[in-house]
């Protein structure tokens, strides 16, 4: 089960953030041996395995009817939101049962009824689109807030600049998380942006439009969560927009099922980087904050030990879902215009 949402700013235990995390792992390589294996899956997927803190330490912190808008990587904030997991994975597959009825793949995922308002492939498109959905929210007099997940690439399109600028003017109520990979495909950060120069980097360029800015170790579920309650408390003063970048690491390669270490990044980068796994850091946080952590009695299962149930648990959902999706329909022809904003005309 998702991270539940209620009508009140939500404070995480740290039990249900590490069981989120585990989930969206568990889901996402089950997913990816699938896709592998198999090669039935109807699109490119891009996979969060490595940065589960962010989306899980955001979308914890968020009530159930403010959106969150993403870029390709979307799967861990659609689960994290509250996503259909059947869905979503139908949605890989194809099928008419799909989140997005088999059209829009990995990559446009859609459940507007837990306030996962959609993805999108092109890079940087939906920072502007969550900023226009935020400020209409403002008008309406609503206490919602928008949040939009971009990686660093993003952060060098035009339409960054341009959305923060406008947020900054209008004070709109949206929450811009960049997920700091530091890669863009293949590309470095150091091989995009200005290195050590005062006020060249995301949060600084942020803080230049006169927006509040945090910069935090994203593999820190913790730190995330507490981070984003700040900001959703900042929007819902009327104080404006906020921009947090966190610091994560993807561990697979950018699109698809495979690793790319010594390949598009050096060995000894990526170890460094597993040595700092979300997943491992929220356990070992668990079990020190548990009254007797020391000495575990028979009656409360260790921290290690609810990641094994929870990974037999979620793993298993996973297999589930993929079956189902595999026994679904795939859309009719008579269906494919179905949605679009005008239907061709009909020849006698």
């Amino acid at each position: 089960m998702p991270i539940p949402n209620t009508t009140e700013d939500p404070v995480a235990h740290p039990a249900a953030l590490l069981r989120e995390m585990v989930r969206i792992r568990c889901v996402e390589e089950e997913l990816a041996d699938f896709y592998r294996d198999e090669q039935e899956m109807r699109t490119p997927v891009h996979f969060s395995v490595g940065q589960e803190a962010a989306a899980v330490g955001v979308c914890a912190a968020l009530r159930e009817n403010d959106l969150v808008y993403t870029g390709h990587r979307s799967h861990a904030a659609y689960l994290a939101k509250g996503g259909d997991l059947t869905g979503m994975v139908a949605e890989l597959y194809g099928k008419e049962t799909g989140c997005s009825n088999g059209r829009g793949g990995s990559v446009h995922l859609t459940d507007r009824s837990v306030g996962f308002a959609g993805s999108a492939a092109i890079l940087g498109e939906m920072i502007s689109v969550a900023t226009g959905a935020a400020w209409a929210l403002a008008q309406q007099g609503s206490s919602q807030v928008v949040v939009t997940f971009f990686g660093d690439g993003a952060s060098e399109e035009g339409v960054f600049h341009e959305s923060l600028n406008f947020a900054a003017v209008h004070r709109v109520p949206v929450i811009y998380v960049c997920e700091n990979n530091a890669y863009s495909i293949s590309s470095p950060l150091s091989a995009r942006q200005p290195a050590n120069s005062p006020g060249t980097g995301i949060t600084e360029r942020a803080r230049a439009y006169g927006i509040t800015a945090e910069r935090l170790d994203g593999n820190d579920v913790a730190l995330v969560h507490e981070a984003t309650r700040r900001a959703t408390a900042h929007c819902r003063a009327g104080l404006g927009p906020y921009v947090l970048e966190l610091d994560t690491y993807r561990w697979r390669e950018h699109v698809g099922p495979g690793f790319d270490t010594g390949i598009d990044r050096p060995e000894p980068e990526v170890e460094q980087w597993l040595e700092r796994c979300p997943v491992r850091r929220g356990t070992a946080a668990l079990q020190a904050s548990a009254p007797d952590a020391q000495e575990p009695t028979a009656q409360e299962p260790t921290a290690e030990e609810l990641v094994a149930r929870w990974d037999a648990e979620f793993r298993d959902e996973a297999r589930r879902a993929v079956a189902a999706a595999k026994a679904a329909p795939y859309p009719t022809a008579d269906r494919l215009t179905d949605g679009a904003y005008g239907r061709p005309a009909v020849a006698n």
